[in-house]
Formats: structure tokens, sequence, C-alpha cells
């Protein structure tokens, strides 16, 4: 006769997951409270829409031009004489930063051309004209 010795059952291993679980909450926090969703803009204007619009991550020089022609960058105005020093300045041996022109849709065309022009002129290789996605 055979005899079988009596199986005992095994605990099967499992991962302590609370404490997992802790951590990915934890982690997904901090993130959420570090990363910066929105974009500040100190001078409210209106951007004119485009369809093939993307979004600019490099650090870029921002020029918003209201609607009654006045430039600013970052939140001060500068005059339109004293804008190519200003850029010159803030651009300095980087000749492959962004410009980035902000100007109202009111705004007449010559006047954001004339302050791209400035740019140009000032060392920037790198010009753009800010629009919003339209539908």
């Amino acid at each position: 006769m055979l005899a079988f010795k009596s199986r005992k059952n095994r605990y099967q291993i499992q991962p302590p997951l609370t404490s997992l679980i802790d951590i990915v909450f934890l982690l997904l926090i901090y993130f959420m409270l570090t990363t910066n969703f929105i974009v500040e803009e100190g001078i409210k204007i209106k951007l004119p829409n485009a369809k093939a619009s993307a979004p600019q991550i490099k650090q870029e020089i921002t020029i918003f031009v209201d609607k009654a022609g006045i430039t600013y960058i970052a939140d001060k105005e500068v005059p339109i004489d004293k804008l190519y020093t200003r850029i010159k300045d803030m651009i300095g041996n980087d000749t492959d930063r962004l410009v980035v022109v902000k100007a109202d849709k009111t705004v007449i065309l010559n006047k954001a051309v004339r302050v791209m022009d400035i740019a140009k002129a000032a060392g920037a290789s790198k010009l753009c004209l800010a629009t919003e996605k339209g539908l």
C-alpha cells in the first residue's frame, strides 16, 4: 500500500502594495505641486488665432506689443528707441536664443514687423510671432 504525504498549503509571497501605493501617490503629489501649468503673461493682449501653432518649450525672450503699439519686455515698458539695446543685452553671445513677439491682434501690422526688425538687427537669429491655437 502506498502512503502519500499530505501536502501542506504553502503561502504565496505577496509584496507589500500599501507602501508602494503610498510612494506613488507622494511622487504624484510632488510633481503636481512643482510643475508650473500657468503661462505667466503680464500684459493683457489678444493673440491672433492659427491652426498650426505649437507650444514653445525653450527659454525665450518675449516682447509684448499692446493694441496701442507700446512694447514691453517682462512687464516693463520699453520705448521703441531703446528696444534695440535692451534686446542686444538680453541676447548677449547666445544668438541661438528664441525671440517671441506677442502682438495684440488689433495692433497695426507695421508695428509688430518693426519690433521683429529691431530684434533681428539686435542679433536674434530665431524669431517668431506668437498665436493662439484656433479651432
